[in-house]
């Protein structure tokens, strides 16, 4: 046994335990108005609860079942603990692939801890299989009621205490508790710039600096109104496609996931390939712009930024790559041309797992419902935004074990800062969201899925549909998304008269397209016309290693479009704004 100096460690111990209680005293204190978001929740919570409670007891069977099932592996996972000598034992249950909580050998290789470690994941799926197996609960509720007791389950894993953890207990011993004071003083940081929610780095704040180490491709801002700045990135070729690329970036995130380095930017390989690129860099809201909503994002947005382009550069068309909320976006500006009867000026259109009917919402629909989105309206119109901090937060629950539990051992029980790494840095740089696109997006889109129905959505006073639109389009999903499930949008994308080439990328919403040709990290699924169901398309599709960006990049060549000469950034009588990556990109809050 190792020889410790437990007066050392105590006293360590009691300082640590006395600092945590007064700071967490204080931040609690003032939480202690619960906020009219978590109280939706929180009842909406209780009535799910309390309806899984009045169903199991109509359904005794199934309750005495699962009960049986779990004691009779309880006790099998004790008998194998108590077991001794050298032969291994087959685990009762095991972690699920990827489950990096439980990889010290320690929970293997330790009786207790790999005992503790059993009868947590097997406590976890019993409950688990508990709902799924209720008769009576809608699909709604039960994806609620999972939801939240996953969040309880993954909260209570042994892996997040220090008795219960063997690398923690080991760490804690070894350094006499120095990690827990170094992580106490990550804590304190952490909530000095918290809000009404605890907010973990995955970075350092100043890791990376714009226009230096991220967002480097070379270009210039060429035009900027209220709303967003275009960047026109410089030509690398001696001729270019005559069709500019304009990509439309989610207005819930800042564009530079498009072109965080070198090594893995769409923009730059883009801009290698031919393309004249065209990025909307939006204005990072305040309250002052409570009252921009989508239909302004629409017109203000997107159709002023290709008014732009032809004014810097002479073309009337554009292709458009838009990716989430900016491919819905950009398909709800193709319908606004076509009830317009305006020139369609977009020549083609690119939706980056892109949601158009809101019917399968994935794991945020646990937040879509009527008490809880009457709340979230609140919220918005008395603060003018939806702060992306806590935009942030509410998205890293969705992943909570990866994004959140993950980085709370690490850095406030182990005492290590973060590892910087771009795309953490990138979605650490939060953006608000304005009161009222919010608001129209939470009812009009997510709560009552107006977009798929016939006219149900007005922009500016135009009634729009998207069974009219029949500009070409590549859809691009991704096979583990959690944010925009793969079937709901190829369904999704049923709802236009366009011509669909549907791609299913291989990892999830931002993995599977930020996956350079350079990388090959993940392939992709190919097949048929986006029609009819999306599992018989899945069974007839094509497997491809490597990137999809060639295949895209094909697949608008096919749109037989001739080149010219590259164009410059600016001229002396259009010296354009300033350099990339401009300055709305540049706030942060």
């Amino acid at each position: 046994m190792m020889k410790m100096d437990n007066d050392a460690l105590n006293a360590t111990m009691q300082s640590w335990w006395q600092q945590n209680q007064e700071i967490f005293n204080s931040f609690t204190q003032s939480l202690s108005q619960q906020s009219p978001v978590q109280q939706a929740l929180n009842e909406q919570n209780s009535k799910d609860f309390t309806t899984w409670l009045q169903a199991l007891s109509q359904q005794p069977e199934t309750l005495i079942k699962n009960q049986t099932n779990w004691w009779q592996q309880q006790l099998q996972i004790m008998q194998n603990a108590m077991q001794t000598g050298d032969e291994k034992v087959a685990p009762v249950i095991s972690e699920e692939r990827g489950d990096r909580r439980f990889k010290d050998e320690q929970w293997q290789q330790n009786p207790w801890f790999n005992y503790i470690k059993q009868s947590y994941l097997l406590f976890g799926e019993s409950l688990l299989q508990n709902i799924r197996d209720t008769q009576g609960l809608d699909e709604k509720q039960k994806e609620r009621l999972e939801f939240f007791a996953r969040q309880t389950i993954n909260s209570l894993a042994p892996s997040n205490f220090i008795s219960t953890n063997p690398e923690l207990l080991k760490l804690t011993l070894e350094s006499k508790g120095e990690n827990l004071v170094k992580g106490f003083e990550l804590l304190k940081k952490d909530l000095d710039k918290s809000q009404d929610m605890l907010r973990i780095s995955m970075t350092e704040e100043q890791a990376y600096k714009l226009g230096e180490d991220l967002a480097t491709t070379p270009g210039r801002v060429v035009y900027q109104n209220h709303l967003f700045e275009l960047i026109q990135y410089s030509a690398t070729t001696e001729q270019v496609l005559e069709t500019p690329l304009l990509i439309i970036p989610p207005y819930v995130n800042k564009y530079y996931i498009l072109d965080l380095q070198q090594q893995n930017s769409m923009v730059k390989w883009a801009v290698d390939q031919g393309h004249t690129v065209f990025m909307m860099s939006w204005k990072n809201p305040d309250p002052s712009m409570a009252h921009i909503s989508f239909e302004d994002y629409v017109v203000d947005g997107v159709i002023a930024a290709v008014d732009a382009i032809e004014k810097h550069i002479g073309t009337t068309y554009v292709n458009a790559m838009g990716y989430c909320i900016g491919g819905t976006l950009l398909t709800t500006t193709l319908a606004y041309f076509t009830a317009k009867r305006m020139k369609q000026r977009i020549k083609s259109a690119t939706l980056l797992t892109t949601l158009l009917d809101f019917a399968q919402p994935g794991e945020i629909g646990v937040f879509i419902n009527e008490p809880t989105i009457a709340a979230l309206e609140a919220y918005n119109t008395e603060n003018g935004v939806m702060h992306g901090h806590s935009l942030g937060t509410a998205f890293s629950m969705l992943r909570e074990n990866s994004l959140y539990w993950n980085y709370y051992v690490n850095n406030y029980l182990k005492g290590k800062a973060p590892m910087n790494m771009d795309l953490l840095y990138w979605n650490g740089d939060s953006t608000n969201l304005t009161a009222a696109c919010h608001n129209f997006m939470l009812r009009n889109l997510y709560l009552e899925n107006k977009l798929v129905e016939p006219k149900a959505i007005s922009i500016r006073g135009t009634k729009i549909d998207l069974s009219k639109v029949k500009t070409p389009i590549y859809m691009l999903s991704t096979r583990d998304d959690h944010i925009a499930l793969w079937q709901a949008t190829f369904k999704g994308v049923q709802n236009t008269a366009s011509p669909v080439t549907f791609v299913l990328g291989e990892s999830g919403h931002i993995a599977g397209v930020i996956n350079s040709p350079e990388a090959n990290k993940y392939g992709y699924f190919y097949g048929p016309e986006a029609k009819g169901e999306a599992q018989e398309w899945f069974d007839k599709a094509k497997h491809q290693t490597g990137s999809w960006w060639p295949h895209w990049h094909q697949w608008l060549n096919n749109l037989n479009d001739i080149k010219v000469d590259a164009r410059a950034t600016h001229t002396d009588e259009k010296p354009g704004i300033y350099d990339a990556p401009g300055e709305y990109v540049k706030v942060t809050l």
